[in-house]
C-alpha cells in the first residue's frame, strides 16, 4: 500500500510541475510602440507601383533610418518576416511592422516618377500622400495606405493614409478623391 501511495504521489508531483513552472515564464506581450502600416492589394498592375515611406519626428527630422526598426511581410505569405535592405517601401499586399521609440511621428508616402510604372495621371511629379500624425500612446496600431482614384476610377497619382480600412479590405479599389 505504501508503495502505491509513493507511486501515486510521484505522478501527482510530476504532472503538477508544469503548473508551477508556467508561473515563472515570461509572458509574451505586444510591443506598445509597434505600428503596422498595411497597403492592401490593388488591381494586379498597380501592385508593383511602389510607395516609399517617410517618417518624421515631432521636430521635423527624418527618422526613417534612425529611430525606427522596420520589417515587412506579404499578406499572401503571412508569418514570413523580411528585413528592409535600403529604403522603407510598400507594394500592394505588404504589411510593414514598425518598432517605434515612444513619441509622436508624421508618416507620409511618395512614389518618384521612375517608380510610377507608366501609370499616367494629372500629377506628373512625385505622387505624394497626406501627412498622418501618429502618437505611440494612440490605441490604433494599424494604419492603411491606399491609392487615390478620381470619379472615373482612374488613379490620381496620390496616396491616402488613414486609420480606417478601405472599402475593400483585402483588395482596395482606392480612396475616392473628394474636394
Amino acid at each position: 500500500m505504501k508503495k502505491i501511495l509513493n507511486i501515486l504521489s510521484f505522478f501527482v508531483f510530476f504532472f503538477s510541475l508544469p503548473l508551477f513552472s508556467e508561473s515563472n515564464l515570461t509572458k509574451i506581450k505586444h510591443n506598445p510602440w509597434e505600428l503596422i502600416i498595411y497597403r492592401p492589394e490593388n488591381k494586379t498592375d498597380f501592385n508593383s507601383v511602389r510607395c516609399f515611406v517617410k517618417i518624421e519626428d515631432e521636430n521635423g527630422n527624418d527618422v526613417s533610418r534612425t529611430k525606427v526598426k522596420a520589417t515587412y511581410e506579404w499578406a499572401s505569405i503571412p508569418g514570413v518576416v523580411n528585413n528592409y535592405k535600403k529604403k522603407l517601401y510598400l507594394d500592394g499586399g505588404m504589411a510593414m511592422h514598425l518598432n517605434l521609440k515612444k513619441g509622436k511621428y508624421r508618416f507620409s508616402v511618395y512614389t518618384p516618377r521612375e517608380w510610377q510604372c507608366g501609370f499616367s495621371s494629372d500629377n506628373k511629379n512625385k505622387w505624394e500622400s497626406n501627412v498622418f500624425e501618429y502618437d505611440t500612446e494612440n490605441p490604433a496600431k494599424v494604419i492603411f495606405v491606399t491609392p487615390v482614384v478620381n470619379d472615373n476610377g482612374f488613379y490620381a497619382g496620390e496616396w491616402w493614409i488613414d486609420f480606417k480600412a478601405p472599402r475593400f479590405f483585402k483588395f482596395s479599389e482606392g480612396k475616392i478623391k473628394t474636394d
